[in-house]
């Protein structure tokens, strides 16, 4: 019974630090939507309908931040909702109209956001349907069905690293430390999860900024901001941006983002 002691300690700790990384998010989240609320809404409106067009076009830059993006048109919209009430100066009219703009408004932003989901879906079927795939799929025999298993990150303080791994890790500060041959790794949480085979090691950046894994094997350390872990198959990470996007192999997120080293 003691042996699950330490066990449920970790996951208290890593369920309070989730609740820390996001309180600053929605901090700034509920002081957006206050700017905008006072703010004359000739002025938001324009803002917001320039973070759609951000959406819309998918500009390669813009899509590290995509998540920050959506999370400003939610509370930006209430703001701008706020300050277009305000303008009728409390008039039943005033009301009435931001009623139905709200509606209008948010039912748009689902849709929104239901096209950006279903997006990275709909350019792998196109990708699927090009003349390679598809004489694959007429011949007699077609590619066999892969199904990729992720083992989940398990989370662990520095100080608990297991008997025998292969590299030490030193701590400078509560929020750096030190790792192979005097490589420094900083701005991260006090938390780290190492891969199945132990060639790589993860930790979560502050404030829930992203991911930064570490190459045991090169002494290399890769700043995947906007990232998170998502779980293990052998020693490569896999990656996602939220809860309603697909995870992403390492590999792939390494030829396709801008990565700080």
């Amino acid at each position: 019974m003691d042996a699950h002691v330490p066990q449920r300690k970790g996951v208290v700790r890593l369920k309070l630090a989730a609740h820390r990384r996001r309180w600053p998010s929605l901090i700034l989240a509920i002081a957006w939507a206050l700017l905008l609320a006072l703010m004359p809404w000739w002025i938001g409106a324009p803002l917001l309908l320039a973070f759609v067009i951000a959406q819309l076009t998918r500009v390669p830059r813009l899509q590290r931040y995509s998540c920050i993006l959506r999370r400003a048109l939610r509370w930006g919209f209430a703001g701008v909702l706020i300050a277009s009430y305000r303008a009728f100066g409390g008039h039943a009219l005033g009301l009435t109209f931001t009623l139905l703009v709200a509606l209008v408004g948010f039912s748009l932003l689902v849709l929104l956001e239901s096209w950006q989901n279903r997006k990275p879906l709909r350019d792998a079927t196109l990708a699927a349907e090009s003349p390679e795939w598809r004489e694959m799929a007429m011949a007699p025999v077609g590619p066999s069905a892969v199904i990729i298993e992720l083992e989940s990150p398990a989370w662990m303080a520095p100080s608990d690293l297991p008997v025998g791994a292969t590299f030490h890790v030193e701590r400078i500060t509560d929020q750096s430390y030190r790792v192979g041959k005097d490589t420094k790794i900083r701005h991260v949480e006090p938390q780290i999860c190492l891969s199945k085979g132990r060639g790589w090691a993860a930790w979560p950046m502050t404030a829930g900024r992203g991911v930064v894994l570490y190459d045991l094997a090169r002494d290399k350390v890769f700043r995947l901001r906007g990232w998170q872990l998502f779980g293990w198959r052998g020693d490569e990470a896999w990656l996602t941006r939220g809860d309603d996007q697909p995870p992403l192999a390492l590999s792939h997120v390494l030829g396709q983002d801008h990565i700080d080293e």
